[in-house]
């Protein structure tokens, strides 16, 4: 099951129309620029995705697009996670329905649950789906960390559950958890900036922001560092590292559907209460994409 999750996987942007509804064919045209571009799967609907703003019809709408343009090339993991665990289960259940490889469940941020609760919550999703399921953990967006001892309690307890997007940019966290993990369960960079140093200690890949833009590129760098070729990873590390660290200068995704929309690839909307780009960001974030050459 895990095979789903290794590699360079990207974290797909929903593409809007002007008139603010899914635009369904520059989806598809993301999905093949990705897949033509050697990367490794697909997770639609995370937060990358705006996927809190998508209602339940636009959510079936853009996992079915994505599993359909997709015919079977690459996986495609779901995000489904909520804070609400029935709500998580019925998003579950829709992507199971529509044909996906795997869910990716964000630890439930708001109400921040205690281990106790972190337990309860992934056993109902895992109940609820024969899927396998990788933990996104990103203190960042929901408030609270989820430890490595709670971590490798869910990896052992919940068979389902077969890895964890690591976005707590604690490299010592990452650790202890790839030292303790079972057999076959996997880590996943959550950030661009730190898939080498992750892969360099165990990691198995990233699920990628940058690779929406490069994919070829980041697929190159992630596929370099898992065999080893250090050096040739480094090189491309570096080369892109500006790129990477500007698709965060406000909060994601407004950057990276910036730089798509200079590419031609699709319209720049977001959803409120994500607003375009402040000028002086963009200029920054202009100035690394001609670099680039990416326009």
């Amino acid at each position: 099951m895990n095979k789903v999750f290794k590699g360079c996987i990207t974290a797909l942007v929903t593409p809007f129309t002007l008139d603010g509804v899914v635009d369904v064919p520059a989806l598809q045209k993301l999905v093949d620029f990705q897949i033509e571009n050697k990367i490794d799967g697909l997770v639609p609907c995370g937060s990358t995705g705006e996927a809190v703003t998508l209602s339940e019809d636009e959510y079936r709408l853009v996992i079915k697009t994505v599993v359909s343009e997709a015919r079977g090339r690459v996986p495609v993991t779901a995000g489904a996670g909520s804070n609400d665990t029935k709500k998580a289960i019925r998003f579950s259940q829709i992507a199971s329905e529509c044909g996906v490889d795997g869910l990716l469940h964000v630890t439930p941020y708001y109400n921040k649950p205690m281990p106790s609760g972190l337990l309860a919550h992934f056993k109902a999703i895992a109940g609820s789906v024969d899927l396998p399921i990788i933990l996104y953990n990103v203190p960042g967006r929901t408030g609270s960390n989820m430890s490595a001892g709670t971590t490798l309690r869910l990896a052992k307890e919940i068979p389902q559950i077969v890895g964890i997007k690591e976005a707590s940019g604690n490299i010592l966290q990452m650790m202890e958890i790839i030292h303790g993990a079972p057999e076959g369960f996997i880590l996943l960079s959550g950030d661009d900036a730190l898939a080498l140093p992750v892969i360099a200690v165990g990691g198995m890949g990233v699920i990628s922001v940058v690779s929406n833009e490069i994919p070829l590129q980041m697929s190159q760098l992630v596929h370099g560092a898992l065999e080893g070729k250090f050096e040739k990873a480094r090189a491309l590390h570096y080369e892109w590292l500006d790129l990477m660290d500007v698709n965060f200068i406000e909060t994601n995704p407004v950057p990276v559907k910036t730089v798509l929309a200079l590419m031609g690839r699709m319209s720049l909307v977001a959803r409120l209460p994500l607003v375009e780009m402040e000028e002086a960001n963009l200029k920054k974030l202009q100035v690394i994409v001609q670099r680039h050459e990416l326009v």
